[in-house]
């Protein structure tokens, strides 16, 4: 395989890694991603002594291989805190989308659920301008996790970065105008979906 098709490919496993352990840090996962893990370094392992001639694609192995190690980094620390018995992030948070019944909640704009019945959805364009939006999204988070009676605590700041680390990656990625969440239930648990708005 050349060295470009190898390099395109290192940037989607990144991608793809990066939403397997936030898929696990949120609880909606029970492993952490080891197989792609494994895979993603065999395929950085396979350029890392070899002399690459071509500038632009040496400096796109280096950065995308600083950035792969830096983020390493802070998932092992998040997973060494996660084995400390310290809470990390919010736990049931996702970035596909089914259709759920969500419960009620305040200042949210309603349409009508794949059901027939109202579904809230909080749209966040900028997690730190639309501020009030995600406070609302929270509000109406812990409401919805009391009545289906899961105890264990959310802070606000986690949320929030979650949020916001959601809507970055979905926009970069599938671009947009914004990113509309809403609350379902699954597995028992309250859990977020996020989708797109073009």
């Amino acid at each position: 395989m050349a060295l470009s098709e190898d390099l395109d490919a290192l940037e989607r496993s990144i991608r793809q890694i990066q939403i397997e352990w936030d898929k696990f840090f949120s609880g909606i996962e029970k492993k952490p991603p080891n197989d792609s893990k494994t895979r993603l370094e065999a395929l950085i392992r396979r350029h890392a002594n070899a002399e690459i001639r071509n500038n632009t694609e040496r400096f796109r192995y280096q950065t995308l291989t600083a950035r792969y190690n830096t983020l390493n980094e802070l998932w092992s620390k998040k997973l060494r805190l996660r084995e400390e018995g310290k809470a990390f992030g919010v736990h049931g948070l996702k970035a596909e989308a089914l259709p759920p019944p969500p419960p009620p909640a305040p200042a949210a704009p309603k349409h009508a659920g794949a059901h027939g019945g109202p579904a809230e959805q909080f749209r966040v364009q900028n997690p730190e301008r639309d501020a009030q939006t995600v406070r609302d999204l929270y509000e109406s988070f812990l409401q919805a996790r009391k009545g289906n009676g899961e105890t264990a605590p959310v802070k606000y700041e986690s949320f929030q970065k979650l949020i916001g680390q959601q809507a970055s990656r979905i926009l970069s990625d599938k671009g947009g105008q914004a990113v509309e969440f809403r609350l379902e239930k699954k597995e028992g648990k309250v859990t977020l979906k996020a989708k797109v708005v073009k």
